[in-house]
C-alpha cells in the first residue's frame, strides 16, 4: 500500500520541541485546537512521541510542575509506521490513535497519517459516491470463488468497487462487498443477485446507495425486503 499521498507532511504540522515545557506545550495545544501533537527533537527529524492535552490538564489539576519538559508526559513513542508500510500494519497500528507518526526510509519523521485520511481512502475503495447498489456476498475459502462471483456480475454489469471486510470462522469465512456502478437498474441488480446465488454463494445484504435503504439484510439473506 502506498500511503505517501495520504500523509500530512511535517512542514504543515503543529509540533512541539522536545525541550519545551509542559506549560509551553499546553499553550501550543490550546492555540492550535488539537488534542494531540507530535514531539520532535531539535533537528525536527526525530519523532520522540506524542503529547496529549488531556494528560497535561490532568497533571496540572493534580498540582504537577508545569515547568517539567514535555517528554515527562510523552506517549506513543513506539507507535510509528514506515512510509512504505503494508496496509495491515497501518490499520492495526492506528486503530487506537487519532493519528500515527510516519517515518521515511531513514527513520526520520516524515509526517502523520490520520484516522480520517484512512477512512476516506476506504470509502473511495468502496466507491459509495459513484455506485448504485452494494452487494454483500458470503463465501467460503475455496480458490476461485472471487472469480466466479465477478464473472456472475460481469454477465450483467461492470464493477465500481470490491472490498473484503472480514475473515471469520464457520461455513462462510469471507464477506465481500461489491459496488455496482451508477445507472444499474433494480431489475439488473436482481438478476445479478439471482445469478450469484445460483452459483452457490449467499447474498447477505443489498444496499441501495442512491435511496439510502437496505433491500436485503443479514437477517433475511437471499430474499428482498418489501
Amino acid at each position: 500500500m502506498l500511503i505517501k499521498p495520504l500523509v500530512l507532511k511535517k512542514d504543515f504540522l503543529t509540533t512541539v520541541n522536545e525541550k519545551a515545557t509542559l506549560a509551553e506545550a499546553l499553550k501550543t495545544l490550546e492555540d492550535s485546537g488539537y488534542r494531540c501533537v507530535p514531539i520532535l527533537d531539535d533537528t525536527g527529524t526525530i519523532f520522540r512521541g506524542n503529547i496529549y492535552k488531556m494528560h497535561i490538564y490532568r497533571h496540572k489539576s493534580q498540582g504537577g510542575d508545569m515547568s517539567l519538559p514535555v517528554t515527562y508526559l510523552l506517549k506513543n513513542a513506539t507507535k510509528t509506521i514506515k512510509v512504505n508500510s503494508p496496509f495491515y500494519k497501518v490499520f492495526f497500528n492506528i486503530k487506537d490513535l487519532p493519528y500515527i507518526a510516519v517515518l521515511d526510509e531513514d527513520n526520520k519523521f516524515y509526517g502523520i497519517l490520520t484516522h480520517s485520511s484512512l477512512l476516506n481512502m476506504l470509502s473511495d475503495a468502496w466507491n459509495i459516491n459513484d455506485g448504485s447498489y452494494v452487494l454483500t456476498v458470503l463465501s467460503d475459502n475455496r480458490r476461485g470463488n472471487l472469480t466466479k462471483i465477478v464473472k456472475a456480475i460481469y454477465k450483467y454489469s461492470n464493477l465500481a468497487g470490491c472490498l473484503t471486510l472480514d475473515v471469520g470462522k464457520g461455513e462462510y469465512v469471507r464477506r465481500t462487498l461489491f459496488t455496482l456502478p451508477e445507472g444499474v437498474s433494480k431489475t439488473t441488480m436482481e438478476n445479478i443477485v439471482a445469478r450469484i446465488q445460483k452459483k452457490g454463494f449467499v447474498v447477505a445484504e443489498v444496499e441501495d446507495l442512491q435511496a439510502g435503504i437496505t433491500l436485503m439484510s443479514d437477517e433475511h439473506p437471499g430474499e428482498f425486503l418489501h
